[in-house]
């Protein structure tokens, strides 16, 4: 029993940072009615059920939200829901007869969470994006790269979902706690761009500060220190140092039997260079696995650069279970850890046409209440 368990969320279905937030909440315990369109909406990147992931752990209907009776089952819904998450373009929900206003009728201790990339209000409120355009408005993008070339977008980690699906979950989650107190619902206006930027807090206080310049590739933690850094073994793997820390970089350096004046002063950006190439050619000697039997579990703050397919299998991976089989499929488990809530083990994505409305409404209705659904045609499961 996850420590969200009892608590009740309504997805309306969207892609991206909105089924993430909701498959975060659902893995600590939600219970999560994702409401699907019986359409193809034409929206994100298609994968087989089984691999979409961010829809495990919940199960789903399908509805023609353009009728009215479809909407009308939406709002007896709402009633019996603790949240909902939409992921629609501003106005949507409100033209569909779902507005914040209309569920706060219905429930007035409804929390009612909006994920966008660029928010509910402002010049570009309406427009379309995705990820890589709103960390460009941030100033986050610009920050990713190395020195003398283009920024390099970190995948859609950064925007999707650390700034707009983390900061969803964690809005819906404050919200929660406080309808307990006050007994009033309230709208999240989560946007990814805000989101983004918040992530970027001592980023800009460091800039502020002085301490970092805007130039790619020329501070301590964008690759430009020589002690911060990737480098490549003999066996053409990656391993990671960032021995910022003067007491850890002595630490490395020891273990790589180096005369410390054989390498520039840490604080010495014009000599970070010459600090690279002496590291690469170092680490050139050895193969991934021989420095990481030397370095590993050490102060030097080091780790081999693993893919995706070795990061599973790597031993304090697996010791601690990062990774979990789910009907064949190994995904990450959910996150964080609790000592006594513990959340289950999340069931496999499912397609909508293959849930019967009493599986996917089990606590949601009652059987007459299912049936008189399942009679109206306006769903298309069994």
């Amino acid at each position: 029993m996850g420590p969200l368990s009892g608590i009740r969320i309504l997805e309306m279905a969207s892609i991206g940072p909105g089924p993430m937030a909701a498959m975060m909440l659902s893995d600590m315990g939600a219970t999560v009615l994702r409401i699907e369109r019986q359409s193809d909406s034409g929206l994100g990147i298609r994968r087989p059920t089984k691999y979409d992931l961010l829809l495990r752990g919940r199960k789903a209907i399908a509805l023609d939200l353009k009728k009215a009776d479809a909407i009308e089952v939406v709002l007896g819904l709402v009633e019996k829901s603790d949240g909902l998450i939409e992921g629609f373009r501003p106005g949507v929900m409100e033209r569909l007869g779902l507005s914040p206003d209309i569920c706060h009728q219905r429930n007035p201790k409804l929390i009612f969470g909006r994920m966008t990339g660029w928010g509910q209000q402002g010049p570009l409120s309406h427009a379309a994006g995705h990820d890589l355009n709103y960390i460009g408005l941030t100033g986050a993008l610009n920050a990713f790269g190395r020195k003398g070339q283009m920024p390099v977008p970190p995948s859609n980690v950064l925007g999707d979902f650390a700034g707009g699906a983390t900061y969803l979950a964690f809005g819906m989650v404050c919200a929660l706690l406080e309808a307990q107190r006050s007994g009033k619902g309230q709208v999240i206006d989560a946007a990814i761009i805000d989101g983004t930027a918040h992530l970027m807090t001592s980023i800009f206080g460091a800039y502020g500060a002085g301490i970092i310049v805007l130039d790619r590739g020329q501070n301590i933690t964008d690759t430009g220190a020589f002690f911060y850094e990737i480098y490549a073994c003999s066996d053409d793997k990656l391993i990671s140092i960032a021995p910022i820390e003067a007491k850890f970089y002595s630490d490395l350096l020891e273990k790589l039997g180096i005369d410390p004046d054989s390498l520039p002063p840490q604080s010495d950006k014009s000599r970070w260079e010459e600090g690279k190439a002496t590291l690469a050619q170092i680490f050139a000697r050895k193969t991934r696995d021989e420095w990481c039997a030397i370095l590993e579990g050490s102060d030097v703050c080091f780790a081999p650069v693993l893919s995706m397919e070795e990061a599973p299998h790597h031993p304090h991976m697996h010791a601690r279970g990062v990774f979990i089989d789910v009907d064949g499929v190994l995904q990450p488990a959910p996150a964080p850890r609790f000592s006594r809530t513990i959340p289950q083990d999340p069931s496999a994505p499912k397609k909508v046409v293959d849930t019967p409305l009493s599986e996917a409404l089990y606590g949601w209705m009652d059987r007459y209440q299912i049936e008189r659904l399942r009679a109206s045609g306006l769903t298309i499961q069994p």
